[in-house]
């Protein structure tokens, strides 16, 4: 067992006792030398001295407890992991000053507490208002992964420059035809000297490119669609060069991390739109009602590619359905979201679980329709399934994520997926909120707690929420 030593609490004992170091050594039988290295951290604190703390005093010793000193490393970790303080703290960092100030680390964590709940109860209030983008993009830290998700989100998802581009080369190199990551290898080699070799890659990655020798490492593993979506970015890397730098330096990005992954997005974009070129990707798209399967086999891509190209098709003068795309995990992180819609979800407190995207899990790969409807009436399709990428053999970790794609029910009668269901009775639609923190469903049968800047009234009969009830036992 690690030696606990304990001096500042020791001192801070002492100095809340009003007694000098001569009058604790004597309260509790040590002598002042000792007492002196205690408190200096040049002795651990035994077990015997402990209790005499708690014999003379009535000391809690669970001040002195390494659980109660591990939680709180637990709590300062996530209190000071935010990288807007612009500092990585070590645990070694974090475990001193849980043992050596522990009511400074308590008093950290509490501010941060609060900090938080001021900025969700001033978003939650915002969006009430009806100021719900304007006032999260105002008042929440923003990540270089949302910056550039707003970047996507104000084009609606759709970036003509790019889409006209990938077009265009999609009918030079395969005209009506499928773009196999042959016809791509090929273009590599013979435009820009590039040698493709499909291998392992590198550095766990599907794809790296060695600009010394002109090689491009692909990953074996991948399915064909795969090889040439990533073929694709790196073709966007060297063939569009200069139109990626100039839609970064528009967007007036000042982080060095954004314009990168901003960078790889637009990059990734073009791959999309090269592998599925948006005229005959939309026409497509109508003839079979949006079916995704039958999209996937036609261009040769997974569901989840299909779900991300589908939700970028807002040409001007070729529209489709405006899409809202979303890929999450079990936890419930969000690590897509894109829309071509004014539709999406907060980011203050999570989402909401009646939302058929989680319902996926219990159903691996088997495709889930919802009709949902929001707090403001409106309603929309929705349509989820689970995704799993494996890499490696027997023993290896997976990835499974679910997917949807969402649109207004208005669009529903192009879409297959509106078969068999009452899009137009309001009553067969799931009510859904935007996330518990500001969803105003008083009743909802899932409410993990009441809406931010509403009093919480207990009704200790029912023992719940009471209006905002939820949390029934």
């Amino acid at each position: 067992m690690r030696k606990p030593y304990m001096g500042i609490r020791l001192k801070r004992l002492r100095e809340e006792r009003r007694l000098t170091q001569q009058g604790l050594a004597s309260a509790i039988g040590i002598s002042l030398s000792y007492l002196n290295q205690l408190e200096n951290n040049q002795r651990p604190l035994t077990l015997p001295v402990l209790l005499k703390l708690n014999a003379a005093f009535g000391v809690d010793v669970q001040l002195f407890s390494e659980d109660e000193e591990a939680r709180l490393v637990a709590d300062l970790r996530e209190t000071l992991s935010d990288p807007q303080l612009g500092e990585t703290i070590s645990t070694a960092e974090l475990r001193e000053l849980a043992v050596n100030m522990p009511a400074v680390g308590r008093a950290l964590v509490g501010l941060n507490r609060r900090y938080r709940q001021a900025i969700e109860q001033s978003a939650a209030l915002a969006a009430r208002l009806g100021e719900d983008r304007q006032a999260e993009t105002a008042i929440l830290p923003s990540t270089p992964y949302e910056e550039v998700r707003d970047f996507f989100y104000a084009r609606h998802n759709y970036i003509a420059e790019l889409d006209d581009a990938a077009e265009r080369l999609a009918q030079e190199l395969a005209g009506s035809g499928r773009l196999t990551p042959a016809i791509l290898v090929e273009y590599l080699r013979g435009k820009h000297g590039v040698t493709v070799d499909l291998d392992d890659a590198s550095n766990g990655a599907h794809r790296w490119f060695d600009p010394e020798n002109l090689t491009l490492h692909v990953s074996r593993r991948l399915e064909p669609g795969q090889q040439a979506f990533q073929l694709g970015t790196q073709i966007a890397m060297l063939a569009i060069e200069m139109e990626l730098s100039a839609l970064v330096d528009r967007a007036g990005f000042t982080n060095k991390d954004t314009c990168g992954l901003a960078r790889i997005g637009l990059a990734n974009y073009f791959a999309g739109a090269l592998i599925m070129p948006y005229g005959r990707f939309l026409a497509a798209a109508k003839a079979m009602r949006y079916d995704i399967d039958e999209l996937g086999q036609e261009f040769g891509v997974g569901f989840e590619t299909v779900c991300h190209r589908l939700s970028t098709l807002q040409r001007p003068s070729a529209r489709g359905v405006p899409f809202f795309f979303i890929r999450v995990d079990r936890a419930g992180n969000i690590s897509k979201r894109q829309s071509a819609t004014d539709f999406h979800f907060s980011r203050i407190g999570g989402t909401c679980p009646l939302w058929n995207v989680y319902e996926a899990f219990a159903s691996p790969g088997r495709v889930l329709t919802q009709l949902a409807r929001m707090p403001d009436e409106r309603t929309y399709l929705w349509i989820a399934r689970t995704v799993s990428h494996r890499s490696g053999g027997y023993g290896s970790l997976s990835k499974t994520f679910a997917v949807a794609l969402g649109c207004d029910t208005r669009h529903a009668d192009e879409l297959v997926y509106s078969r068999g269901l009452s899009v137009h009775d309001p009553a067969s639609a799931t009510p859904i909120g935007m996330g518990c923190k500001v969803c105003e469903r008083a009743e909802c049968p899932q409410r993990a707690f009441p809406p931010l800047g509403r009093p919480l009234m207990i009704d200790e009969k029912q023992s719940r929420f009471a209006p905002y009830a939820a949390s029934r036992r």
